[in-house]
């Protein structure tokens, strides 16, 4: 049945800010970008530098090798290491092999990484809430394996043990659920009420603001669409978000070709947001897509301001004084990665 004009023009999107790449992510993938320009192809780097296959996609194309190990590395070459962080055998292995290391993890995980270390020294037991096998979990593991004991999710709590409940303290991983990561840290704090919390919440400041987001659009969203890739954790908690506060559906796409007309069945409001790893013209393809069946009106929805910058990493703003006589000082954004379309 034909759609009456009313019924056309009552369609919308809702598209959340901030949403998109953090400070983080800018700092890796300009990382990887600007030691393509200093040092030349090929540039190595250990796992994929962000989750999500279309900036991986881009740089290998400017020729970045991916690796899952360092020992895959030719001695002597420079490999970079991704914004989840390794662990400090990772760093040891790559000594060994007498390579270029740039450390282009995020500040935010090296925080996490600094306080496994300071409470480790502190003889307490860390309680690591995260996803098993997540590269930033293993790498926050692998700063103290023996003090640390991995929690994954409300449902874990019953299984875990410690030497001594009055010297027990919790961290997590940078990119959970607030809410699922409040419910695990209450059901710890039920067993062991001595719990110490972290100085400062482990959860970045961009997953916090890109679930505020969700959570104030999903109520008034019959379909949320989520622009991420499937490894991106941050990416997959907006739509557990979305369905969890009132979204009426959620999914998640790679690019906008993935986007299932059935899906628009019955739909009046779109939501639209995508993950920290997620280049914004992913999310333009999306709104074209949506734009192109009847979905033109988009009304922002703003649950938060960023500012935020880092400066790249050490090695390469030395190499960049180096030859330019100036420091690189904080990350902009190559305009070319923006512009460079769709790769799928």
């Amino acid at each position: 049945m034909s759609q009456t004009a009313d019924q056309t023009s009552a369609k919308k999107v809702l598209l959340a800010a901030p949403r998109g790449y953090c400070a983080g992510v800018d700092r890796a993938v300009v990382t990887v970008e600007k030691a393509l320009e200093l040092y030349g192809p090929p540039v190595y780097v250990r796992k994929q530098i962000v989750h999500n296959k279309h900036v991986v996609t881009t740089l290998e194309k400017r020729g970045a090798i991916f690796v899952d190990e360092t020992d895959e590395v030719p001695e002597g070459a420079t490999v970079i290491f991704s914004a989840h962080g390794v662990a400090p055998v990772v760093h040891d292995e790559a000594r060994a092999r007498s390579l270029k290391t740039i450390d282009a993890t995020c500040p935010l995980v090296t925080k996490v990484h600094r306080e496994a270390v300071r409470f480790a020294d502190d003889d307490f037991d860390i309680l690591l809430i995260g996803h098993e096998g997540h590269e930033e979990v293993v790498g926050t593991s692998g700063e103290a394996p023996e003090h640390i004991t991995l929690v994954d999710g409300p449902d874990d709590v019953d299984n875990v043990t410690v030497r001594d409940p009055e010297k027990v303290v919790w961290l997590s991983q940078t990119t959970l659920s607030v809410d699922e990561t409040m419910e695990t840290v209450a059901r710890l704090k039920e067993k062991f009420p001595a719990l110490q919390s972290p100085p400062s919440d482990d959860i970045c400041y961009a997953t916090q603001n890109r679930q505020l987001a969700v959570k104030q659009m999903a109520k008034d969203t019959d379909l949320m669409i989520v622009v991420g890739s499937r490894n991106s954790s941050n990416s997959v908690r907006l739509v557990e978000v979305a369905l969890e506060h009132g979204a009426r559906a959620g999914h998640l796409v790679d690019f906008a070709d993935e986007i299932q007309p059935e899906w628009l069945e019955g739909v009046s409001t779109v939501g639209v947001t995508s993950g920290a790893s997620v280049p914004e013209v992913l999310v333009r393809d999306v709104l074209a897509w949506l734009a192109e069946r009847g979905y033109g009106e988009v009304e922002p929805v703003v649950a938060a301001e960023e500012s935020l910058l880092f400066s790249l990493p050490r090695e390469l703003r030395r190499d960049l004084k180096a030859r330019d006589g100036s420091d690189a000082g904080t990350v902009r954004h190559d305009a070319a990665f923006e512009e460079s379309g769709s790769l799928h």
